[in-house]
């Protein structure tokens, strides 16, 4: 049975973004007005004013192929939350604005956005405004996230200082041998009708690229125990990227231990099979969406305890560099290899 198509004409742009938007629920006292006017109205009161932007486009940041709308709408959400909790921060309002080929059916939009109002939803953040506009090139998606900081705990990339521990949430370079998978299939599909794809067992590494969450429990978990991390970034590009810019921003070295870094049985098997090296696929894959942060040596036993929370290394002099100390003893420069969609 064909799946119910309408064409986006027969609702024009107002009556599409009316159609999307009509049942929104605002949930946060920031939020004065929402969708329905010239422009949205926040209130933050004595907080500090947090925003970041993202923008995915269709063959550069994600391929339909493999990638559902519903995943595609949460993980474009999800991806600047994730920002906004690297500054130590709570998003709390997006925008969304749209370019739409006529490929693409209201039915097609309904889906997309059933994925970031999904995420808007399990992280209690509200969809405020947005645009839409005819595109030439696919789907083009830009999603603006408004967050609060409250003063003095906001945190930057460069307030790392010597002997500061570095720690990472969560486990690395699984989102990166999910997308080898998900090509590994796309390449062996090339059209075959009755085809089925081999994901069996590999459900996490899949999850990890389709639908990555944010670390708002790592946040919280920090603000409990009340750590204010010296510096902090989400890993998007790549932890070696990450770790540089931190180092760069911060006016010191880094040296991070080659078995300290987690990562996650499936990922290890995943980069076996593909003849990968396993510390290169963790440092370099991108799209964990995990926390990098150092934290003062003072904070060491408060940090060791706390749950998904590994301490990779820390803080030196500018002059002593950046280095991976290997399992071996030997020592390797970190270098930027991370995903860079202009390269």
């Amino acid at each position: 049975m064909d799946k119910k198509r309408t064409e986006i004409s027969t609702l024009g742009e107002f009556g599409l973004i009316r159609h999307l938007t009509e049942s929104i629920i605002i949930r946060n006292e920031s939020t004065l007005k929402g969708v329905g006017d010239d422009a949205a109205v926040m209130d933050y009161k004595d907080k500090q004013v947090l925003m970041t932007t993202d923008l995915l486009l269709e063959g550069i940041h994600f391929d339909l192929t493999y990638v559902p709308l519903k995943h595609l709408g949460y993980k474009s959400a999800v991806v600047n939350f994730s920002d906004i909790y690297a500054m130590n921060g709570t998003p709390r309002q997006i925008t969304v604005s749209l370019g739409i080929s006529k490929r693409f059916s209201i039915e097609d939009l309904e889906e997309l956005y059933s994925g970031i109002r999904l995420a808007c939803d399990v992280y209690g953040v509200d969809l405020v405004g947005g645009d839409t506009s005819a595109s030439m090139t696919g789907l083009a998606i830009s999603i603006t996230c408004l967050g609060e900081g409250e003063r003095g705990k906001v945190v930057y990339r460069n307030g790392a200082r010597e002997t500061d521990l570095i720690c990472v949430s969560g486990d690395l370079g699984a989102a990166y041998m999910g997308l080898q998978l998900l090509e590994r299939e796309k390449s062996v599909f090339k059209g075959e009708k009755d085809f089925t794809p081999d994901f069996a067992g590999k459900e996490y590494l899949l999850e990890r690229q389709l639908k990555p969450e944010a670390r708002k429990d790592i946040i919280e978990a920090l603000r409990k125990a009340d750590i204010v991390p010296t510096s902090m970034m989400d890993i998007s590009d790549g932890l070696s990227s990450e770790l540089l810019h931190i180092a760069k921003e911060s006016h010191v070295g880094c040296h991070i231990y080659e078995e300290r870094i987690p990562i996650d049985y499936q990922t290890a098997v995943m980069a076996e099979q593909f003849n990968m090296n396993l510390t290169t696929a963790a440092l370099n894959g991108g799209e964990d969406y995990e926390l990098l942060f150092t934290v003062p040596l003072a904070d060491h036993d408060k940090v060791s305890e706390m749950k998904g929370i590994s301490i990779i290394g820390y803080i030196t002099k500018p002059e002593l560099g950046n280095y991976l100390l290997g399992r071996d003893g030997g020592e390797v420069e970190l270098k930027a290899q991370g995903w860079n969609s202009l390269s």
